[in-house]
This record gives C-alpha cells, structure tokens and sequence, in this order.
C-alpha cells in the first residue's frame, strides 16, 4: 500500500514550473498510490470557487481524473486557500478533511495537519487565523464582487511577505509544547505537516512516548513529497545543486 502527502505547492500562474511538476506528479507517481493526501496551500491564493481561472481548471481536472481511477484524495485547507469550499473540491474529487484528521496507517494512528496552527509564537498571525476560519467572516468575505476579493486578497498577501521579514525563523516555526500538547491529546501518533518549509522528521518524547514529526517540503518546480509504502515513510526531496 503507497500513500503518498504533500504540501505547500502554492500554485500560481506566476510559477509555472510548480503547475508542471504538479500535473506530471498526478499523471505519473501519484497514478500507482491507494491515497493522496494534500496538506494546504495547494494553491498561492484562493479567492471563492467562482473564481475560475485556467489554472484552477487545469488543475481541477487533473485531481478528477486520478480520483476516478480509485485514488481518494484529502485535502486539509492551508493558510493560503482556506476559502476553497465544496462546489470545488467535488469537481475535482477531493475530499476536505479538518485540521487535524487521524489517519490509520498499518499498526499506527498518523495525525494530518497543514501545521500553522502550531506556529503558537506567532501571536499576531493566529489572531488574524482565528478571525478568518470563523463561518460568519468567510460568508461575508466571499459575498463581495471578485475583483474586490482579489484586490484584498493581494494586499493581504503583501501585508504577510512584508510581516516575514520582520519576524524571526524561530516565531515562524512550530512550538515544541504545542506540537506535544497536540501529540499527547490524539494518544501519541506520528504527525505529518507543512507550512514551515522545512522538510525533516523529529523525534518528540512525550510522556514516554517516541513520536515522529515529519515535515513536508514546498515545491520548486519539482515533486517533494512524503511516501508510505506499506512499512515505512520515506521523504522525497530533490537534492539542491552543488
């Protein structure tokens, strides 16, 4: 049994080269999987399933047709398309799982998240997260026109690469505790993430308990991806040039 996970792709038309090694991963690699699981921030931007574009096309279609050749996919919203909804995750035969979702893998229980809500230390950005995954902010925000959505989204967007730059690596990272609170509340499973763009596994000891951590990498117009293959994981990351 191949279950393979990703994350962090950001697909845009501004980055071609994730959109390419994205569509050839579907129709190669990810064809011979029993599961696909897709932890957040697919997409750079998510302004409403009206928003149809090309690419969301392009895309949609590419997730429907593995789907239809017995493959499930989840999908857990990241911080970028958590406004992805349901017309179009069932054109393109995903199924929108919460954060987090316990999986069974084997003889182990594995917890799926996008991971941001780990990232405790940073107090500004889950006060901002809290406001914007609540149902009355995100009907109000998706009955605007869409150019007005767009429009806010990019300032958003802005405002975000801007605040990065003046927070430090270890804000933007997980917290340990929040990462072993979460671990001891789900009974200790191993937990798989994105979000931080920083592939590896760690080991927590919790309650004396030898959890794993593996964290998905984001894309660079190749496949990154976590693979079970029935006993083990194994992370697959394209080696940097020398």
């Amino acid at each position: 049994m191949t279950v393979l996970f990703i994350s962090d792709l950001h697909l845009s038309e501004q980055e071609p080269g994730n959109v390419r090694a994205f569509l050839s991963f579907l129709g190669s690699t990810a064809r011979d999987a029993e599961a696909l699981y897709i932890l957040g921030d697919l997409f750079e931007y998510w302004a409403g399933d009206d928003d149809e574009t090309p690419l969301s096309h392009a895309v949609g279609t590419a997730l429907a047709t593995l789907r239809t050749q017995g493959i499930r996919i989840g999908f857990i919203p990241g911080n970028r398309d958590f406004l992805l909804g349901a017309t179009f995750a069932a054109s393109a035969g995903m199924e929108i799982l919460p954060d987090p979702t316990t999986i069974r893998l084997g003889d182990q229980d594995v917890l799926l998240s996008h991971g941001d809500a780990l990232c405790t230390d940073d107090a500004a950005y889950q006060n901002y997260r809290q406001m914007v995954r609540t149902p009355d902010w995100q009907m109000s925000f998706l009955q605007r026109p869409l150019a007005e959505r767009r429009q806010l989204i990019e300032q958003l967007r802005q405002h975000s690469e801007q605040a990065k730059q003046e927070k430090s690596m270890e804000i933007m990272d997980v917290n340990s505790t929040a990462v072993e609170n979460l671990l001891r509340a789900k009974g200790y499973p191993t937990l798989i993430h994105g979000h931080t763009h920083r592939p590896a596994v760690h080991i927590h000891e919790v309650d004396g308990h030898r959890c794993e951590r593996w964290v998905l990498s984001d894309w660079h117009s190749e496949a990154t991806y976590l693979e079970w293959a029935g006993e083990a994981f194994r992370l697959h990351v394209p080696r940097k040039p020398a």
